[in-house]
C-alpha cells in the first residue's frame, strides 16, 4: 500500500480545513441534492443540463470532501522552535532583502495544504522555501527560480 503524504500545516490551518469540510458536509451537498433531485423532476435525463451541472458539480464536492479528509486525517501540526529564532524553519516568518537592488520580502514557510503567496505563505517545498531552510540571520543564498537565479540575504526571522 502506497504511503500517505504528510501535510504540514499550522494550528489556523487545520482549524480551515475542518470549517471548508464542516461547510461541504452541511451546506454544499444538500444544496447539491437538492439541485439533482429539482433537475430529475424536469423529465428527459438525457438531455437535461441542469441535471449534468447538479451531478458535476456533486462530483466536484465528493472529491473535496474526500481531499480535506485525508488532509485532516494526515495532518502535522507545525511547532515552533523559540530557541532557534534566527533559524528558518516550517512555520517561521522570514524577512529577506534581494540582491543587489534591495528589494524587501517577507514570507511565512508553510505546508503546501496552506501556502498562498498572495497573502505571504509559501510552500515549503517551493524553490524560495527550499533554498532558504535551514539557513540563519545574515546568510546569503542564491535561489534557483523558473525565471532564473536570485541572491538574497535573510534578515530577519520571527
Amino acid at each position: 500500500m502506497a504511503e500517505e503524504k504528510s501535510y504540514y500545516m499550522t494550528e489556523e490551518g487545520l482549524e480551515k480545513l475542518e470549517q471548508e469540510l464542516n461547510e461541504l458536509k452541511t451546506v454544499r451537498r444538500p444544496e447539491v441534492v437538492e439541485r439533482i433531485k429539482v433537475a430529475r423532476s424536469f423529465g428527459d435525463l438525457s438531455e437535461n443540463s441542469e441535471y449534468d451541472a447538479a451531478k458535476d458539480e456533486q462530483a466536484f464536492v465528493e472529491s473535496r470532501v474526500a481531499q480535506v479528509e485525508n488532509m485532516i486525517r494526515n495532518a502535522v501540526i507545525i511547532e515552533n522552535d523559540e530557541e532557534s529564532n534566527d533559524t528558518v524553519q516550517l512555520g517561521k516568518t522570514v524577512k529577506f532583502v534581494e540582491l543587489p537592488d534591495g528589494d524587501e520580502e517577507e514570507y511565512q514557510i508553510v505546508g503546501s495544504a496552506e501556502s498562498d503567496p498572495f497573502e505571504g505563505r509559501i510552500s515549503n517545498d517551493s524553490p524560495m522555501a527550499q533554498s532558504l531552510l535551514g539557513k540563519k540571520v545574515g546568510e546569503q543564498v542564491t535561489v534557483q527560480t523558473p525565471g532564473g537565479e536570485i541572491d538574497v540575504k535573510i534578515v530577519e526571522v520571527s
